[in-house]
């Protein structure tokens, strides 16, 4: 059979199972009362059962062991186990509230196991700077900050609908997109199987009433190492990608930067304004962009809709400045300016424009107040019509 067939049956595999376990986890979450209470940060105003990367961990872990077989390749085992352990502590994180310093401490850890065992991490920049493969003593701690801010940036995005799941089926798919080009059907299959396990979970979570979950940390944190594995596997030396870095002058950084951008931008930007404040840069609060959003009136779905076509249109235009012949430091930095306006500029921007004619906001405030406005489709036909899809007849 074609590698490329098996990817998607893969990826078929990790939907299904996902969403035949999930009833069952929505079950045990409620009987056991594994749910995050509303509070004055939160967005929601009902307990919500917390035990969605549960269900989106069985799929994938299944459709993963089924690739292992296939493909017979170390590295996925030692892949499913990295990801099974950030499983495992964001569902005690969200059982117990863990310190984070200790949850940091763990992360490493788990990280520094994944590049010792799985022999691979961001040993080489293909290219950028005029470097390319650096010291594993560079490399090991490098990686290691890296994966934590990563999985870090990915848990602190998790606050909308739909948003945190998006943003993986997203990154997963344009990572899959990259290794098939790479004719890396691995690990593409491996990024689709991510896709395919987190869409079942989007759609309750998105259009759920009665069998909506949150991902809790267990999902975001899995999310988040997923997502380093694709860094990692991108940034190391003799990768599929080299040879588009030498020949197509594609800029690997700067590609694995524009899919992360508005995760990494918001998050930087935020953990900074609560240093200078004088706060700790881990202490909740309401400053991050799709918290913007939802005070100008967009729905949750509105608002994730919005950050991921703000990912996508980053996207684009490094692929255009990648085509049209820019360096890879070139294309690095457009990346980096792009981040900073759309996270930081936006930002502030609208936060000024809100306080004009005193404090009703400017003309361009209220555009997008009224942009937001039109978001709120829950009565449309189509959105009952997938709230019917699946949440089902009877009450779970």
């Amino acid at each position: 059979m074609n590698e490329t067939w098996i990817a998607v049956i893969l990826c078929l595999v990790a939907l299904v199972v996902t969403a035949v376990v999930y009833p069952f986890v929505l079950r045990f979450a409620k009987k056991h009362n594994f749910v995050d209470n509303p509070n004055a940060r939160k967005l929601q105003r009902v307990p919500v059962p917390v035990l969605g990367g549960t269900a989106v961990f069985i799929g994938f872990a299944v459709a993963l062991g089924i690739a292992i077989m296939v493909f017979h390749l170390r590295f996925m085992g030692v892949a499913l186990a990295a990801t099974g352990l950030m499983w495992l502590l964001g569902t005690w994180d969200d059982m117990k509230d863990m310190p984070p310093n200790v949850r940091f401490l763990i992360e490493s850890l788990v990280l520094w196991g994944l590049i010792s065992i799985g022999e691979t991490c961001v040993d080489d920049f293909h290219g950028m700077w005029g470097t390319h493969q650096i010291s594993l003593y560079v490399a090991v701690p490098l990686s290691i900050f890296t994966g934590v801010g990563i999985m870090n940036a990915v848990n602190m995005i998790d606050g909308v609908d739909g948003y945190c799941s998006g943003f993986g089926i997203l990154s997963s798919l344009l990572f899959s997109i990259a290794f098939f080009i790479a004719k890396d059907v691995e690990m593409a299959s491996f990024a689709l199987i991510c896709a395919g396990a987190l869409l079942p979970f989007f759609m309750h979570n998105v259009f759920g009433k009665r069998t909506k979950m949150f991902l809790g940390d267990g999902g975001s944190l899995m999310i988040g190492m997923l997502m380093t594995i694709f860094v990692f596997r991108m940034m190391s030396k003799n990768t599929a990608f080299e040879s588009f870095a030498t020949e197509d002058g594609m800029g690997i950084a700067a590609f694995v930067l524009a899919v992360m951008c508005i995760p990494v931008a918001d998050t930087l930007r935020v953990m900074t304004a609560r240093i200078l404040k004088g706060g700790s840069p881990f202490a909740p609060d309401k400053t991050h962009l799709h918290h913007l959003f939802i005070e100008m009136g967009f729905t949750h779905v509105g608002t994730s809709l919005c950050l991921l076509l703000l990912d996508l249109i980053i996207v684009a235009l490094w692929f255009l400045s990648w085509k049209l012949g820019a360096s890879y430091d070139l294309q690095l930095y457009l990346v980096i300016a792009m981040g900073l306006i759309a996270s930081n500029g936006f930002y502030h921007f609208m936060k000024i424009q809100k306080k004009q004619n005193n404090g009703e906001g400017s003309p361009l405030y209220k555009w997008f107040c009224k942009m937001g406005a039109l978001t709120h489709i829950e009565r449309g036909g189509l959105w009952r019509m997938l709230n019917r899809l699946v949440d089902g007849k009877k009450e779970e």
